[in-house]
């Protein structure tokens, strides 16, 4: 396509584009004296008796809408704030919707989706609020819809209703919005096309199309006038839309709104054809109107300010022209793609031959490869005269006539454009597809640059994380684009924040040096080029290119130097030229503004892999540790590097052309943590599976895309359903089994009658049903409920003797103790199934231990299948993988990769070496136990040499021996006696508890003891034999990949660490039928679906059988640090979320263990159906108060302290220091009172707020032995997934809610405490907000000041209260932090008396560090955590990793 001359500006000069408002209202606004608030409170807010609800209808005074709402806010422009303020104040749902009827005026319509679109940006809870009055919904939103096509409205006001409509698309899991949406992309928009002819050509290329047309005619025809009205209305509801915005772009003068109405319009287009049913029909229309070339040639797309508009074209390109049946979803391959495109070609050579066969015989002549390309097309076209290429546009059935309001000019460009786009043939998505390593041009692009101002104002050239995909390519596609953009984020906020610490300078003599330190930078000597190797045949770049740079170590402390000393082959490390003398510090007039690399002088930015660390001498750095120990004295350190090899070659191509050498200049080193720096691995993952075209398990794969039946995917619905399945110990007696499926019915097989004990075997029994009576249709029916086997589900239960393991208490098999509840029981049923498990677990109700379950049923049902174990943190894999190991499972199966292998608690090593190191020890005591067997039976020779010998003696000796001993049992008259006298290995066993056969024991208990006996040989046997590979393989790493591909049946891993290896694993020929998910909820959508694709298929298909997901939706998301990625591209989507919302059948765990249910039910609100186990109501832990606290949970109101409340003494890294103190005095009055320290965990909601609770604990707690320091100190998204008794919450913000508006993580801040939750913040900020008005309403029945009950010690033997209000002996009521503060120091000094008197400790001791904390100290505090640029770093890190840094700056 011909590339129009930018025009410098086709703007009217009058109109500036609107400045960004982010301003964000605080709690003064909402609960103050502002005007909103004011009329909130006189109409929909008034005070009413604490938690009723009212049922009466609201009446809305038109007056109040027109002046009090829309005028004030029509005078301000619709400023965000403004929207907020009103959303805050619950406008919306308590007066707009409420109050809302079908003669509402058209303000209250407007306002209604004003605010709704101020939800959807917020990411709150939209649609519920409409879903109790779905006719009257269906109303407002056709009104919207007329009211977007109104040109008499503000432009201002349409792109509302425009971002009110890409809302609802966006959200079609609901279903009052689904059947709004729906019609207007139905096939009836197909009315819209240019021809009769073109339309009857698409019908006839599909059946369904054909019938679907006939059913929209006749379901027109016979409809009454107002619904013929209706159905009209919306069949060219879209086609008017776009043919409006394509007049709009045809406007010779346009203004920043215009631009901003149409990007949004660019983004419902790209949101509707990025999802098949909305694409299905809308595809066609749009390329019958030739919108992209219409676009293309518009005055506003050529305009130098149209960047934005620019790139969501493109993203439109893609989509439109994605290789995939817009009827059946099917992906077409590159072969198919290729064969469409000639069929193409091949009609416009027959045209071309058949009416200009003079003027376009090359073209009709000319083979496919030689016109193929849209430059070619052009010039083959350029005989023909304008009117020539008008009827050859008419020939080839394109449109030629738009509506005289378009503005569309279709002239000759236009209609050379038209036929060219129509047949040029066109990369894929696979052949975009690369890994590029990030430079100064990826990183400081006008994306980049855009998302770090993205606010939600305007919408980004980014594709998105929708409900559903296209295709699995088209998923992998999107996660590939987004993870790179977010990691290159990360990279150059990295960058530039070593840059500011290291404060580049120039020099006395013009050179660039560096004022300042960072302990993530190194100045650094040029780059030296070591090797450049050719390319491979087939290629035009290097093969590999090496290099080597210099490193300078003195300056640095031992803590730095060891980092530095630490770097790893193939870590990533980042060479950058800075010079100082090109450093710009404000805009350069008129001009582009300054980005922030001109600002820090930076020139190039190249990306390298580390091979090896050696010192001056050339000795490789192996022990970080040596040089503290004087084993390095040397401070010199040469870095061997392999450069980016495309990188490098265009870098060399750039020099050739006259260019600087980007290596020359290099000065600088960067580095970055372990934990953020893998993404090259990963993105070479994504690439990989998008290029190669993995397929997904055909069971799996349309529940994934998202389209058909819900549960289709689940075990009761998939062919392979196991009818029979041992559940050895997962039910611990017949009353359990009973209790556990409700609604089913449990029938003694017919081998057995009556109740009996465990193991049980379950056996489905499915009654006949009748075949249905038509083809099941493929369109997705997500209200339809999926059609049940049988009305009651009946299972018959057999049972049998579990066999004899063995005479050693080692030998003893592992049992369960878990009683599971039903849910579980559903939930362990499923998992065991093959199919789509998804499991819902909220706190404390068990979903490890139904994991654990599922894997145990899973290893001794299917002993020749493999499970892949997921989870999202090495804590939660090890906490799951120690108790796998804890389960009657043979640690030889297990295998734990990734580093976090260390930190399991467990005897030996699970790695891949330590299990290889493993089996060798184990092989050595199998072999003695060889050599005593064979002493035992007096069998001559060195059988215990080696695991081969050791089976040749198995087969020679020991076989034959209990063969013979097998026909002596035979015997019609074998007595017990001769039985135990024909058993031959009574010498070994001599060791083993005797008598090894009781003098009283029936014939068939012996035969039972010998045959365990036999199975204690076999087991010797048996592992010799798995060892045996180990004796033959000589290199560790062989030995280590033949443990992962043949020997471990349960292979655990992060998600991490499976996106890294996926194909270092795959190519190992690594094979598994199962994956289980741990903290899915948590796992990025993309780093959940690398699991199920590790393996390279089998004939084409992959042999994934299961999918067990276990998580909750309802806590934390995946961390996505830009805010533009989160909100606008759904980064933080993950899978678990995904299927929710899809509809797919999940089974929730209802009963929870670990809190006391006064505590539960402060987050059961987002459970409706959790309950209590009952050990929780019963066990004196749970009975019994907390010693010296009135109340088993509170919220203490604190105020300002020393008159400041919230501080951020810089971004993101927010404190509070009454909070602060507030908590340590809590923490130091339990200490007082006797909790153990081990017992209380502080959780505070920023990591500023962290770190100065740890100062505060430092000063006050941590040399004095009284208090020491409590379990951790860490944020609420650290702390999910752990618990404690008793939690102290700080949530420090006074000025608005900030991220605990987002209920997800509210919940985990409520549900980490057992038996104690005391949390302090600013009553009026929290109790406003809407979204945790349940959570509030709860905690502020009880006062908000801290009640003690003084005289107690831990533990208390107090029962708690049956009702708040009633007083308790000693009772103290704490009226600020100072108070509180005062009662602890004489507590204290009661205490260190005490202590004086028993121990004869001076006074001064301990004395000293209990002096109140002075103005000097408060001053550090309140400035935040002082210390070395290393610790500043430190902290600007987690604030990095926290949750804290996805807010909106203020």
């Amino acid at each position: 396509m011909s590339t129009a001359k930018r025009l410098k500006s086709n703007r009217e000069p009058k109109s500036q584009a609107p400045k960004p408002d982010t301003a964000r209202p605080t709690a003064a606004d909402i609960e103050g004296e502002s005007e909103f608030a004011q009329l909130a409170r006189q109409h929909w807010l008034k005070t009413t008796k604490r938690g009723a609800k009212s049922k009466a209808k609201v009446k809305v005074k038109q007056n109040v809408v027109k002046q009090d709402l829309w005028d004030a806010l029509e005078k301000d422009g619709f400023q965000y704030k403004a929207l907020l303020v009103l959303e805050g104040l619950q406008v919306l749902e308590s007066y707009l919707w409420p109050g809302y009827s079908d003669d509402a005026s058209n303000f209250h319509v407007l306002l209604i989706a004003l605010i709704t679109n101020v939800k959807a940006r917020e990411r709150l809870e939209t649609w519920p609020i409409f879903e109790d009055r779905p006719d009257d919904f269906s109303l407002l939103f056709r009104r919207i819809l007329s009211m977007a096509l109104d040109q008499t409205l503000s432009l201002t006001i349409r792109t509302h209703l425009l971002c009110f409509i890409i809302n609802a698309f966006q959200s079609l899991d609901c279903a009052i919005v689904r059947k709004e949406c729906a019609p207007l992309v139905s096939i009836s928009i197909w009315h819209g096309l240019s021809s009769e002819t073109k339309r009857d050509a698409r019908l006839a290329d599909n059946a369904h199309l054909k019938k679907a047309w006939k059913a929209a005619a006749r379901r027109y025809e016979s409809a009454d006038e107002e619904t013929q009205t209706r159905l009209r209305f919306e069949r060219q509801w879209l086609l008017a839309l776009t043919l409006h915005f394509m007049s709009m772009l045809h406007q010779p003068k346009f203004s920043a709104e215009h631009l901003l109405y149409a990007s949004r319009f660019m983004e419902l287009l790209i949101d509707l054809q990025s999802s098949l049913p909305t694409r299905r029909y809308v595809n066609t229309l749009l390329q019958d109107l030739h919108l992209l070339v219409a676009i293309s040639l518009s005055p506003m797309y050529n305009a130098e300010e149209s960047t934005l508009l620019r790139s969501q074209w493109f993203l439109l390109r893609d989509y439109t022209y994605f290789n995939i049946d817009d009827q059946t979803g099917i992906q077409l391959s590159q072969s198919e793609t290729y064969e469409r495109h000639c069929n193409a070609l091949k009609k416009l050579q027959q045209v071309a031959f058949r009416h200009f066969k003079d003027k376009l015989a090359v073209l009709a002549l000319s083979n496919y490869g030689s016109i193929e390309k849209g430059v070619e097309l052009k010039s083959l076209l350029e005989p023909l005269q304008d009117n020539e290429v008008l009827d050859l546009a008419v020939f080839l059935d394109l449109r030629t006539e738009y509506p005289p309001s378009s503005n569309v000019t279709v002239d000759r460009a236009f209609l050379i454009e038209a036929i060219v786009t129509t047949f040029e043939r066109r990369k894929t998505f696979q052949q975009f597809a690369a890994a590029n390593l990030p430079t100064e041009v990826e990183l400081w692009n006008v994306l980049m640059s855009t998302t770090d101002d993205y606010d939600g104002s305007k919408p980004l050239a980014l594709p998105k994380l929708n409900l559903q995909y296209l295709s699995v390519v088209d998923f992998l596609w999107r996660a590939m684009v987004l993870y790179r953009a977010e990691s290159f984020h990360g990279i150059r906020n990295d960058i530039e924040t070593a840059l500011r610490r290291l404060r580049p300078e120039v020099g006395r003599s013009g050179e660039t040096r560096f004022a300042g330190s960072s302990k993530m930078a190194l100045p650094t000597s040029k780059v030296s080029i070591l090797e450049v190797v050719p390319p491979l045949v087939g290629e035009r770049k290097p093969s590999a290119v090496r290099a080597e740079i210099s490193l300078d170590l003195r300056r640095l402390s031992d803590r730095v130097r060891y980092e530095w000393d630490s770097l790893r082959p193939n870590d990533i490390v980042f060479l950058v030229s800075v010079d100082a003398s090109l450093m710009k510090s404000t805009s350069n007039g008129d001009s582009k503004p300054t980005s922030e690399a001109e600002r820090l002088g930076i020139v190039a930015v190249r990306t390298a892999e580390v091979v090896q660390i050696t010192d001056d001498k050339g000795r490789s750095i192996k022990d970080p540790n040596a040089h503290l120990n004087g084993g390095i004295r040397s401070s010199s350190r040469r870095v061997q590097l392999k450069l980016d090899a495309e990188t490098y070659q265009q870098d060399t191509r750039r020099h050739s052309l006259g260019k600087l050498e980007a290596y020359d200049r290099i000065n600088l080193i960067i580095r970055r943590s372990g934990r953020e720096n893998n993404f090259k691995p990963v993105l070479e993952s994504i690439c990989n599976l998008v290029q190669s075209e993995v397929p997904l398990a055909p069971w799996l794969h349309e529940v994934f895309l998202g389209y058909g039946d819900p549960a289709a995917a689940t075990y009761k619905n998939l062919p392979n359903r196991v009818k029979k399945i041992d559940y050895r110990d997962t039910f611990l007696n017949w009353q359990h089994l009973v209790e556990s499926m409700p609604g089913k019915a449990v029938e003694p097989g017919f081998n057995v009658s009556g109740s009996f004990g465990p193991p049980y075997v379950l056996e489905s029994v499915d009654k006949a049903t009748e075949a249905p009576q038509t083809k099941p249709s493929k369109k997705r029916r997500r209200d339809a409920e999926p059609a049940l086997l049988a009305e009651v589900e009946t299972y018959h239960v057999s049972t049998y003797k579990p066999p004899n393991t063995g005479p050693y208490p080692i030998d003893a098999p592992k049992w369960n103790s878990v009683r599971f509840t039903a849910a579980q029981i559903d939930a362990i049923i499923s998992g065991t199934q093959p199919g789509l498990t998804v499991i819902v677990g909220p706190p404390g109700t068990g979903k490890t231990d139904v994991a654990t379950q599922i894997i145990n049923n899973i290893y001794h049902n299917f002993p020749e299948q493999r499970t892949l174990l997921i989870a999202h943190s090495n804590q939660a894999l090890n906490q799951l993988f120690a108790k796998i190991a804890a389960l009657d499972i043979d640690q030889r199966h297990l295998l734990r990769l990734g580093h976090g292998e260390e930190e399991l608690e467990l005897q030996g090593s699970f790695s891949k070496h330590g299990r290889v190191e493993s089996f060798m020890e184990n092989r050595d005591q199998y072999l003695q136990e060889v050599n005593r067997l064979a002493a035992s039976i007096g069998a001559p020779g060195a059988h215990g040499n080696s695991a081969e010998t050791a089976g040749y003696f198995n087969s020679v000796y020991i076989e034959p021996a209990w063969t013979k001993f097998t026909e002596a049992t035979k015997a019609a008259d074998a007595s017990p006696s001769d039985i135990v006298h024909a058993f031959p290995f009574h010498q070994y066993f001599s060791n083993a508890p005797q008598p090894l056969f009781p003098a009283d024991a029936d014939s068939a208990t012996v035969l039972d003891i010998a045959n365990g006996c036999y199975h204690h040989i076999s087991k010797i046997f048996s592992e010799l034999k798995d060892v045996q590979p180990f004796e033959i393989l000589k290199r560790e790493k062989d030995k280590a990949n033949y443990l992962l591909t043949n020997e471990a049946r349960i292979i655990a891993m992060t998600s991490t660490h499976a996106a890294m290896r996926r194909s270092e694993i795959a190519n190992l020929g690594f094979q598994y039928d199962n994956v289980v998910m741990e903290e899915a909820a948590q796992i990025t959508e993309v780093e959940n679906f690398i699991p199920l694709a590790m393996q390279k298929p089998k004939d084409g298909q992959t042999p994934l059988q299961r999918v067990v997901l276990c998580g909750d939706h309802y806590q934390n998301s995946p961390v996505i640090q830009n805010f533009a990625f989160r909100h606008f591209a759904n980064l933080e989507q993950s899978l678990f979320s995904r299927l929710v919302r899809l509809g797919i059948p999940v089974i929730t765990l209802d009963q929870q263990g670990r809190a006391r249910p006064s505590i539960a039910a402060l987050y059961q609100w987002r459970y409706p159906s959790l309950g209590n186990l009952p050990h929780v109501e019963s066990l004196p832990e749970f009975q019994t108060a907390n010693a010296g606290f009135k109340y088993d949970f509170q919220f203490i109101n604190v105020p300002d302290y020393k008159g400041r409340g919230e501080m951020e003494p810089t971004p993101h890294f927010i404190q509070n220091l009454g909070e602060a103190e507030y908590a340590v005095a809590i923490y130091q009055y339990m200490r007082l009172l006797g909790y153990p320290a081990d017992k209380i965990s502080i959780l505070t909601t920023y990591a500023g707020q962290r770190a100065l609770v740890k100062d505060v604990l430092s000063h006050r707690c941590a040399k004095n032995s009284i208090f020491g320091l409590p379990k951790i100190v860490t944020t609420v998204d650290k702390y999910q997934g752990e618990q404690n008794d008793y939690i102290i919450l700080s949530l420090t913000r006074t000025s608005r809610v900030g991220y605990l508006r987002d209920i997800r993580r509210l919940t985990v801040a409520l549900s980490r405490a057992r038996l104690g939750l005391y949390i302090l913040g600013r009553r009026e900020v929290f109790e406003s907000c809407y979204e945790l008005k349940p959570a509030f309403e709860l905690l502020l029945q009880r006062p908000d000041k801290l009640a003690l009950a003084t005289g107690e010690l831990w533990p208390s033997e107090r029962l708690l209260a049956s009702e708040d209000g009633a007083t308790v002996p000693g009772e103290a009521v704490m009226e600020g932090v100072e108070h509180l503060g005062q009662f602890v120091f004489e507590m204290t000094n009661s205490r260190i008396k005490q202590l004086q008197e028993e121990n004869g400790l001076p006074q001064a001791q301990i004395v000293e560090v209990m002096e109140p904390v002075n103005e000097e100290d408060e001053s550090e505090y309140v400035e935040g955590v002082k210390g070395t640029e290393e610790d500043a770093e430190e902290v600007a890190q987690e604030v990095k990793e926290g949750f804290e840094a996805e807010e909106e700056d203020d």
